[in-house]
């Protein structure tokens, strides 16, 4: 039996897109024991996703996740080019709605990043991502710009990619997207169309740079690494991993993923928290884990927000010193006290570590 093939439209050159087949062959084991997307509440069709929780159940159905293993990529296969990783990618967060923070916000967090990283959040919709990446352009910080598959067919996943690079927008943070929570907007349907593998797949054939998430901490553990190097033959070519309980978890998980094959530069998580509040919310997210002990001594500590710039800066270090992590995401809100302070929170951060390094 032959390898289903995507429809997604690939490269014409050669130097970026092959027609050779993935390192892990696709028999027909392999497609009879896959999940139809129908049977996936998300359509998935190269699962399995992030969020599947530490006891394997869905994160949208009370019933185990349908994919037990990671399934290969079997469109073409895109052929990795040299590509540059930010030293410090920081979270973006504003008030949804609101031109004038975007401008205020990215303003703080460009004191010492690289580029920010816009996220799509299930209950807290926001700008267009086309019009949000112009805004930030236009104020001089370099934009990652997240899209979901949740709420937009194929055909508007598209719009938005010759959108993103019309205004200049060249980097885009491909997900499948988490699933609305059941009393948010429950009169809205939930698209899935794609998933994170298409449309990465999708990006890269419009000629976008195509970033991708990866859990270490998500069953099923040992298949991760692979997925992570499916999604590079799918065309990511950066990618960020969520947090993890231990630097120690991500440097096993980046070995294991260059010994599969994976070339494409790695931005590990960090998360910046000060409070009861930002430290649940990053802790409530799908297959994402903290270290208790952090957390603890955070919040216990007489000056928590102090304490939690110098736990960030701890393990921003810890992390870049990974074989294979080239920079690192300052992830989270940072606090409960409104976006923009959670942005000067993540902006000392940043500074803190490049003064370490000298940059």
């Amino acid at each position: 039996m032959s390898c289903p093939s995507t429809t997604l439209p690939t490269r014409t050159r050669s130097s970026r897109r092959s027609r050779t087949t993935p390192s892990r062959s696709c028999s027909s084991r392999d497609v009879t024991a896959r999940p139809t997307v129908e049977s996936c509440p998300k359509r998935m069709e190269f699962g399995p996703c992030g969020g599947v929780r530490s006891d394997g159940q869905c994160e949208m159905l009370p019933a185990p996740c349908v994919f037990d293993d990671a399934v290969p990529w079997s469109g073409a296969v895109a052929e990795p080019g040299p590509v540059s990783a930010p030293l410090i990618l920081g979270d973006f967060s504003c008030s949804p709605f609101d031109a004038a923070d975007v401008v205020a916000t990215a303003a703080i967090l460009a004191r010492s990043c690289d580029a920010v990283l816009v996220g799509e959040h299930q209950n807290r919709p926001d700008f267009p991502p086309t019009i949000m990446g112009g805004l930030l352009l236009e104020t001089g910080v370099t934009p990652w710009i997240t899209l979901s598959c949740r709420d937009r067919n194929r055909i508007v996943l598209e719009q938005e990619l010759r959108g993103l690079a019309h205004v200049g927008v060249r980097t885009v943070f491909c997900v499948t997207g988490d699933g609305r929570g059941y009393d948010v907007r429950p009169d809205v349907t939930q698209t899935f169309d794609l998933d994170g593998p298409r449309l990465v797949a999708l990006a890269d054939s419009l000629g976008m740079l195509a970033a991708v998430p990866e859990t270490p901490t998500a069953p099923p553990v040992a298949a991760r690494p692979l997925r992570l190097v499916y999604k590079q033959h799918a065309g990511a070519r950066l990618a960020v991993l969520n947090h993890v309980p231990s630097p120690s978890v991500a440097q096993e998980f980046v070995a294991a993923a260059r010994a599969a094959g994976l070339t494409m530069p790695v931005v590990a998580g960090v998360a910046v928290f000060t409070d009861v509040v930002s430290a649940a919310v990053l802790q409530g997210l799908p297959g994402l884990e903290l270290e208790q002990g952090v957390v603890d001594d955070v919040l216990a500590a007489d000056d928590p927000v102090e304490a939690g710039i110098e736990a960030a800066v701890t393990e921003a270090r810890n992390l870049l010193s990974i074989d294979g992590v080239e920079g690192i995401n300052l992830s989270g809100s940072a606090t409960a006290r409104g976006t923009r302070f959670g942005a000067e929170v993540k902006a000392e951060v940043g500074a803190r570590i490049r003064r370490e390094l000298g940059r």
